[in-house]
C-alpha cells in the first residue's frame, strides 16, 4: 500500500515542485496563441482552459495507462516506483514540451515541429513512421474497446463486428467536423465517466489493501514473465502511456491550437499528464491485487483481466460503469489520433484543411488503410497481437525524436544548462527503443525486434547507449545551426 499511496503523492508533488521548475525553462507568456491570432474556424479556435484539459486528459489517456499496467505489473511492484518517477522527469516534460513548441509554431503538428528543429531529411523518414504509427493507434483503439464491449458488456451475444463499425464511424466523424463541434461537446461528458471510474476503482482498492495487505506484494506467478522480459528496456516499452507516450506529442498540437493563453499550458499539458500517471497507478495497482487474489488471470488477456477487475471489486454494476470508462480512455484517443493523421497529412502536403472537401479527400486514403488494417488484425490472435506489438515499440521512437527536438529548440533560444530537462529523458529513451528493437526476439508476448532472433541483451544495450549518445551530439549540432 505505501508504494501505491507514496507513488500518487509523489505525482502530485511532482506536479507542483518539478512542474514548476520545467515551467520556467519553457517560459508560457503572454503572446498571443494560434486560436487568438490567427483562428480558421475548423481546427484553430477558442475553447475554455477546462474543456482544454479534458480534452487533453482524454486524448492522451488511451488504454495504455490501463491495459498496458496490467501486463506491465508482472515487472513486479518496482513498476509502482518507476510509474511515478518516469511520469513526472519524461513524460510530463515531454508532452509540455510538445505542447510549448507548437504554440510558438502557430499550432504546427509534430512532422513540422521535428522538419524545422532537426532537419528535412530527418524528418523525410520521421513522418511518415508518425502517420503509420497514427494510423495503427487508430486501429488498435477501435479494436480494443470493441472487445471489451463484446466480452464485458454484451458477453451473450458476438457484438464485436458491429461495435467496430460504430466506433469507425464516430471517428470520420469526429475527425471531419470542426473540433468544437463533436470532440469539444462529448468530451466533458467522457470525462466525467472517466473520473467516475477512475474515483470507484481507487477507493474499492484503497479499502481492500488496508483488509488484506498481502495483496500488494510481489506475486510469486510473476517469475516466467521476468525471466523473459527484462526490466531495461521492456519495462518502458510496456507501460507506455503511464511513464512517457510519443502518441501525446501528436495529440498535444491539438490542444495547442484551442488555447487562448500560453499560462495555461503547465495545468493542460504538464498536469494532465500527471493525472495519467495517477490513472496508470490505480490500475497497475488493481492489477497486482487481482494477480494475487486470484492467480489464474496471468494466463489471460488484458481485456478480460480488466473485466475480471472490476467484477471483483466493484460488482457487475459499478463495474459495468468503469468498463465503460476504459472505452471511453480508448474511444478519444482513437479520433484524435485519427484528426492528427489528417492534419499531418495536409501540412506534409500543404492540403488546407479548412475546407469540407479537402478534409474528406485527405481523409479517403486513412480511412482505406485503417479498414485494410481493421480486417488483418481480425484476420487471428496472433495479427492483432502484431499489431500492438509494432505501435508499442513505435510509439517510443515518437517520444524520443520529440525530446531531442525539444533539445534543439531549447539551445537555440540560448538555454543550453537548461536543456538538460529533455536531452536526458531523450537519450534515455533512445537507449530504450535501441536496444529493445535489437534485443527482442518477439517472444514472451513482447514485439518484434528488427533483427532476426535478436541480439544478446548486453551487446543491445550498449548499442542503444552509443545510439543515444549519436543522436544527442546530432542534437547538439542542430541547437548550434539554423539550418532547415
Amino acid at each position: 500500500m505505501g508504494f501505491f499511496l507514496g507513488g500518487i503523492l509523489f505525482l502530485i508533488a511532482g506536479y507542483f515542485i518539478y512542474g514548476r521548475v520545467v515551467e520556467r525553462i519553457l517560459g508560457p507568456d503572454d503572446r498571443k496563441t494560434p486560436a487568438v491570432a490567427n483562428p480558421d474556424g475548423v481546427d484553430i479556435l477558442p475553447l475554455p482552459e477546462w474543456k482544454n484539459q479534458l480534452i487533453q486528459l482524454l486524448n492522451i489517456a488511451g488504454v495504455g495507462p490501463v491495459i498496458g499496467v496490467i501486463l506491465g505489473i508482472k515487472f513486479g511492484k518496482v513498476a509502482l516506483l518507476i510509474i511515478p518517477l518516469g511520469c513526472i522527469l519524461m513524460g510530463a516534460v515531454h508532452d509540455f514540451a510538445a505542447g510549448m513548441m507548437s504554440l510558438r509554431m502557430n499550432g504546427a503538428n509534430l512532422p513540422k515541429i521535428v522538419r524545422d528543429l532537426l532537419g528535412a531529411k530527418y524528418s523525410a523518414v520521421f513522418s511518415w513512421i508518425m502517420v503509420v504509427l497514427l494510423l495503427l493507434v487508430v486501429a488498435v483503439f477501435i479494436n480494443v474497446p470493441a472487445n471489451l464491449i463484446d466480452k464485458t458488456v454484451f458477453p451473450e451475444t458476438t457484438f464485436f463486428w458491429p461495435a467496430v463499425v460504430a466506433i469507425f464511424l464516430y471517428y470520420i466523424a469526429a475527425t471531419l467536423f470542426p473540433v468544437d463541434k463533436i470532440i469539444g461537446r462529448v468530451y466533458p461528458v467522457f470525462g466525467a465517466l472517466l473520473i467516475v471510474g477512475s474515483i470507484a476503482i481507487s477507493v474499492a482498492l484503497v479499502i481492500a489493501g488496508f483488509r488484506s495487505p498481502e495483496i500488494l506484494a510481489d506475486c510469486a506467478g510473476f517469475a516466467d514473465f521476468q525471466s523473459k522480459n527484462p526490466l531495461f528496456p521492456c519495462l518502458f516499452v510496456t507501460i507506455a502511456c503511464g511513464i512517457i507516450s510519443g502518441f501525446h506529442a501528436t495529440q498535444s498540437p491539438i490542444v495547442a491550437r484551442t488555447m487562448t493563453s500560453e499560462r495555461q499550458a503547465k495545468a493542460t499539458f504538464f498536469g494532465m499528464m500527471v493525472a495519467e500517471g495517477v490513472i496508470a497507478m490505480i490500475w497497475a495497482a488493481a492489477a497486482l491485487a487481482i494477480y494475487n487474489i486470484a492467480p489464474e488471470n496471468l494466463a489471460l488477456g488484458g481485456p478480460t483481466v480488466l473485466g475480471n477487475i472490476t467484477k471483483h471489486f466493484l460488482g457487475s454494476w459499478m463495474g459495468g460503469v468503469t468498463i465503460f470508462a476504459i472505452v471511453v480512455l480508448a474511444v478519444t484517443s482513437g479520433d484524435t489520433a485519427l484528426r492528427s493523421a489528417r492534419l499531418s497529412i495536409g501540412e506534409m502536403f500543404s492540403i488546407d484543411q479548412v475546407k469540407i472537401s479537402k478534409r474528406v479527400a485527405t481523409c479517403i486514403p486513412l480511412i482505406v488503410v485503417v479498414a485494410a488494417l481493421l480486417w488483418w488484425s481480425n484476420t487471428s490472435a496472433k495479427s492483432f497481437s502484431n499489431l500492438w506489438n509494432y505501435f508499442a515499440w513505435g510509439n517510443q521512437m515518437l517520444s524520443a525524436t520529440t525530446l531531442m527536438a525539444g533539445t534543439v529548440w531549447l539551445l537555440r533560444a540560448g538555454r543550453k544548462a537548461s536543456a538538460l530537462v529533455t536531452l536526458v529523458p531523450g537519450m534515455f529513451m533512445t537507449a530504450v527503443v535501441a536496444s529493445f528493437i535489437l534485443w527482442t526476439p518477439g517472444t514472451g508476448g513482447q514485439p518484434w525486434g528488427l533483427v532476426p532472433g535478436g541480439l544478446p541483451l548486453g551487446a543491445s544495450i550498449v548499442l542503444g547507449i552509443l545510439a543515444a549518445v549519436a543522436l544527442a551530439i546530432f542534437a547538439f549540432r542542430r541547437g548550434r545551426s539554423e539550418d532547415k
